[in-house]
């Protein structure tokens, strides 16, 4: 037994935790179905704007959560909330989210964006309807809360990242400041509660840039903005699956951003830039999309970003086990999900040789969407799993 779990200290409550009374560190008033220190946590998360840049007052209410509950907690040099102790598993998801004011309320969940029958059926002592609106209740709050308080319960290790909607400036300094990776890792981002998932793609961003001498229209030759789109044509075409019926996770998809284009204010050259973004599933590496596209180049130059390789993970470590037992203990049907976009994930296989998935309650279709919600059960159940799972690896 750890100083983190102090047994007989006040029975069960919805937390499931029968080891140790967890407070939720805040104060004020709550909605009556924000009842448990997970569901209060919650409210005070989302309450607090943290778009990314912007992070430092959820910070600090993460960090009094731990401190509350007698764990060592502090914000480390780029804004990460660390809370080190048990290594079996660090769990890690990001306090930021995306621009964006949703009132934030509790009212009935969106029933064809959750699955509410299954989650009364998983536990009938909830009412599933009772859902937390707001922006970042999904993406990434839900997943952020639901493992600080597995994190209290069970004594793992825990770090709240910063900028991951943007640069993951918080995930490449904890990849870069910690002196030993952990033995396995769970990310959080929205799998929903019986979903786990094991695979995302990777991350190629770049700019075009080009100019051209400037003339009168009617001339034939190309001008920068027309070297742009061909370029840009030509690695549409190169990556275009052969089979249309390729699953989108493993294609290389393109995506321009933005264009700016025309003449130089002194009007003696034509300037083109072009953002693009090319996501790179396992099948491939960065290292080869990056080389086909820069041979498509025939005039101008690429300045590329730092890369984000892509990630697939055995379905078959004890990590991924130990989570599909726990969702079929808690009345779940499993779902392993391969996702085609991008997490911190990435950045964390990239550096560290251990076992790890990405792990969270919402549905992930609700990103970044105007009605992002979250149901509190599943935020309940969530916290269930992954506080088994974190015993189970122990």
């Amino acid at each position: 037994m750890t100083d983190f779990e102090a047994a007989g200290s006040g029975g069960s409550d919805r937390d499931g935790t029968a080891d140790r009374e967890i407070v939720a560190g805040g104060e004020g008033s709550y909605p009556d179905a924000c009842d448990t220190p997970a569901r209060k946590l919650l409210f005070d998360m989302v309450s607090i704007p943290s778009p990314s840049g912007e992070e430092d007052a959820a910070a600090d209410r993460l960090r009094a959560f731990f401190t509350a509950n007698d764990r060592e907690a502090w914000i480390d040099d780029v804004g990460n909330v660390r809370a080190p102790a048990d290594d079996s598993v660090l769990l890690t998801s990001h306090i930021d989210t995306v621009p964006g004011d949703i009132p934030v309320e509790v009212k009935p969940a969106d029933g064809d964006a959750y699955d509410l029958d299954a989650l009364a059926e998983a536990d009938g002592d909830v009412v599933p309807d009772d859902a937390l609106w707001g922006r970042g209740s999904v993406d990434a709050t839900g997943p952020l809360v639901s493992m600080a308080v597995a994190a209290v319960r069970t004594g793992v290790s825990f770090v709240g990242v910063v900028g991951e909607e943007t640069d993951s400036r918080g995930a490449r300094h904890l990849v870069a400041d910690r002196s030993a990776e952990p033995d396995a890792v769970v990310n959080g981002e929205p799998s929903g509660w019986n979903g786990v998932t094991l695979g995302y793609r990777g991350f190629l961003a770049g700019t075009y840039v080009n100019t051209s001498e400037s003339g009168h229209s009617s001339r034939p030759e190309p001008n920068a903005i027309q070297h742009a789109i061909r370029w840009w044509a030509g690695v549409e075409d190169v990556f275009d699956p052969d089979d249309p019926d390729t699953p989108v996770f493993e294609q290389v998809t393109t995506k321009p951003v933005s264009f700016d284009g025309g003449l130089t204010e002194d009007g003696l050259a034509v300037e083109a830039t072009v953002a693009v973004q090319l996501r790179v599933p396992p099948s491939r590496t960065v290292d080869e999309v990056h080389e086909i596209a820069e041979g498509r180049l025939t005039t101008g130059t690429v300045h590329w970003k730092e890369p984000i390789p892509p990630v697939m993970e055995s379905p078959r470590t004890p990590l991924a086990r130990a989570f599909r037992v726990a969702i079929r203990e808690g009345g779940g049907d499993v779902r392993l999900l391969r996702k085609t976009g991008t997490s911190d994930m990435n950045l964390f296989a990239a550096a560290w040789n251990c076992p790890m998935v990405t792990y969270g309650p919402g549905n992930s279709d609700l990103d970044h969407a105007p009605n992002e919600h979250l149901p509190l059960a599943e935020l309940d159940r969530a916290v269930d799993v992954l506080t088994a799972v974190c015993r189970d690896r122990r």
